[in-house]
């Protein structure tokens, strides 16, 4: 279980909620990609009444998205009603089908899930960014089937021998949970949503059971100028 006995502060902020995660979280434990990963995934939450019981040891090895959800799903758990929890807790579910198949999807997957339940900003400006926002890391300039990309915690920005490094926590290749630094020139674009209003996160149970456009990424090349549109970004 995360080292949390309870849920975070509800007064805390959701940057605040987000980085106040990270230290309970598992460091290292491998990077994959396979069906076995996400049965792993599955197995590390439970939904417990108006709570979540999330173990992130048992998401071992593990892949990006599904670590910054359990960051997610700790940001958010003070805010819940047994339904939304059931609903949280459910990553059974296909790329663009639900709150799981939501952040999963391919394209700007957390950015939608924000911007239809209004859970926070979403925009695209470096300089805006807070550490503890959520990250949509663009490495080729694609959206869709061929695109590339990384979910990831933004920590903030440093300079190394000279050379601008963006700075993130993630699962990572192919060490898994940890933290990592790389040029900023590398990453092609850049997506932030910032957790604004966890309160919201109780009209999940709202959500249309299929987002069309996120289930459509999966064969479909899109453009980040539509993606932005889709989030409502700026």
């Amino acid at each position: 279980m995360l080292a949390l006995a309870a849920p975070l502060h509800a007064e805390m902020d959701g940057n605040a909620r987000v980085l106040a995660t990270l230290p309970h979280l598992p460091n290292g434990g491998g990077y994959s990609v396979t069906s076995e990963t996400s049965a792993k995934l599955r197995s590390a939450v439970t939904a417990s009444g108006r709570d979540l019981v999330i173990q992130p040891k048992r998401a071992r090895p593990s892949y990006c998205s599904g670590a910054t959800y359990l960051v997610f799903l700790n940001a958010v758990r003070s805010n819940l009603t047994p339904e939304a929890a059931a609903e949280l807790a459910d990553m059974q579910k296909a790329d663009g089908h639900g709150v799981w198949g939501r952040w999963n999807a391919n394209g700007p997957g957390t950015a939608r899930l924000f911007y239809e339940l209004g859970l926070g900003r979403n925009f695209t400006d470096l300089n805006e960014a807070r550490p503890g926002d959520f990250l949509k890391i663009f490495w080729r300039d694609a959206v869709g089937k061929n695109e590339f990309g990384h979910s990831v915690i933004f920590l903030g920005t440093e300079t190394l021998d000279g050379v601008p490094h963006l700075r993130f926590w993630s699962s990572n290749k192919p060490e898994g949970y940890g933290e990592k630094s790389v040029p900023l020139s590398k990453a092609k674009r850049l997506l932030f949503s910032r957790l604004e209003h966890p309160e919201r996160i109780t009209q999940v149970t709202q959500l249309p059971e299929k987002d069309t456009y996120l289930a459509s990424l999966l064969t479909v090349e899109s453009s980040f100028a539509e993606a932005l549109k889709k989030s409502g970004a700026n």
